[in-house]
């Protein structure tokens, strides 16, 4: 029997990288997934090998910092599924590495509004649903950009710092409901996402310095990110709440130093 047998999960951002890694393994572990992504033709693919592999899956195209497509995805999944267990509210987008003076406020605006109120929308919604049933589990993704600079810009930085601190009070806010919150914080990992990050190392021949600065010396999987999710969505992380746990090959434990040579 699979960690996850018979719950009944979201997953957004399931089009690719680790939101398609997350649904797939969830589906694995015997939960039925929803798979939510802006990008139809792509989440029905996710759909699909979760259903050649034997799993169960809807896919549904929305956005996930939109509420009212939230609040549509929410009632999907209780529709089809007849119930909801598990969020993982893993959609976000990067805003690229725009310097500050250029940055705007509908840059801004447009980051926060897909990385944080999206994963705020998610919480209001499947949580109300968990609340009543006393039970559940929400897992968002985070970032190591949200506990250290130089990850990422600094909207996309920002937003997932507010993810981080999004979970501690939602935990709180749930007091005494039996309804959990944590994030995950991955750190390099090949997704679209960083995508131009690792086209541009492969074309200098630099691709094994990708992640050298982490105690690992690599850089992650997306399955990697979504083994720590499952782990959270799943009744083995009962006594878990509130916490943001980073996958980030040891990157976050260190001070900024010069790497060893061999």
């Amino acid at each position: 029997m699979g960690r996850l047998e018979g719950k009944r999960a979201i997953v957004t951002g399931a089009a690719s990288g680790i939101g398609r890694a997350s649904a797939l393994l969830f589906a694995r572990e015997g939960a039925a997934v929803l798979a939510v992504d802006r990008t139809r033709d792509a989440v029905e693919e996710t759909a699909a090998q979760i259903a050649a592999a034997g799993g169960r899956s809807v896919a549904m195209a929305a956005d996930a910092g939109n509420e009212a497509e939230v609040q549509a995805y929410v009632a999907r999944a209780i529709a089809e599924f007849g119930g909801l267990d598990v969020v993982y509210a893993n959609a976000g987008i990067s805003g690229g590495m725009v310097p500050l003076f250029e940055q705007t406020v509908e840059h801004w605006q447009e980051i926060l509004r897909v990385n944080l109120i999206g994963p705020f929308l998610a919480l209001k919604h499947a949580g109300q649903h968990m609340v009543k049933q006393k039970s559940g589990a929400i897992v968002c993704t985070a970032s190591v950009a949200g506990l250290r600079a130089n990850a990422g810009g600094n909207p996309y930085s920002a937003s997932k710092a507010g993810i981080i601190s999004l979970v501690q009070t939602a935990a709180n806010s749930f007091f005494g409901t039996g309804v959990r919150v944590n994030a995950v914080c991955p750190g390099l990992i090949e997704t679209g996402m960083t995508k131009p990050i690792f086209e541009y190392a492969r074309g200098r021949g630099t691709e094994a310095n990708l992640g050298q600065l982490n105690p690992l010396g690599r850089y992650g999987e997306p399955e990697e990110i979504a083994a720590m999710a499952a782990f959270l969505a799943s009744d083995e992380a009962s006594y878990v709440n509130g916490q943001a746990i980073a996958v980030d090959g040891g990157l976050s434990s260190t001070h900024p130093f010069r790497r060893p040579r061999p």
